[in-house]
């Protein structure tokens, strides 16, 4: 599947950035599998992060961001939908984001997800706490397809032209979760090795 056009535009401008200014470097791309669709959840530290942590993959491969739906206003709506993203209503039980991002990842797309729910460094509106939520776990699951960790660091530092990383793990070992009767256990002991994989990359950065 190629990319959008907005998405390549957008990633072919800030290329020279991310890897010149910034010295973006990668670790573990060979981790990733090479087909067919997969969650990647990613820590959460800046609103930047999707930056990084989709570059290393263009042009062969695009992400599909669950974006929050406070983003969703003219003319962001236009840019966002062009790039390939998807609203979800933080908070609530979003069934329709869920069987989005489900129906996407089966069909070979790489659905890019923030498990935290929220970027840790509080910004001038803060509302919601960043804590482990299960929702990629549980996409993964649903979906059938692998749950690959990533982290990444510097995002918010970028007033200071800090190098920036980013690390990618092997899938996380669910296939004993997926026969589970019950989803909400499967998924919450999915993103426990999920978020203690994460930590692990965070860690080596």
């Amino acid at each position: 599947m190629r990319p959008p056009a907005v998405y390549n535009v957008v990633a072919a401008l800030t290329w020279p950035i991310l890897h010149g200014i910034y010295r973006l470097r990668a670790t573990g791309v060979e981790n990733l599998p090479r087909e067919g669709g997969y969650v990647l959840a990613c820590n959460h530290v800046s609103n930047f992060d999707p930056w990084p942590l989709g570059m290393p993959l263009w042009p062969k491969r695009w992400l599909r961001f669950m974006a929050k739906s406070e983003l969703y206003w003219w003319p962001v709506t236009l840019v966002l939908n062009g790039a390939g993203a998807f609203p979800v209503r933080r908070g609530q039980a979003d069934a329709e984001a869920i069987e989005t991002a489900e129906r996407l990842a089966r069909e070979g797309n790489v659905v890019a997800m923030f498990p935290e729910g929220t970027r840790r460094a509080k910004g001038l509106v803060k509302k919601h706490e960043a804590r482990p939520r299960s929702g990629a776990a549980r996409i993964a699951i649903e979906a059938g397809v692998p749950l690959v960790p990533a982290a990444v660091k510097g995002t918010e530092r970028l007033a200071f032209l800090r190098q920036l990383r980013v690390a990618y793990g092997a899938p996380v070992d669910i296939d004993d979760l997926r026969d589970q009767e019950d989803i909400r256990e499967a998924s919450a002991e999915a993103t426990d090795r999920l978020m203690a994989r994460i930590h692990e990359l965070e860690a080596s950065l």
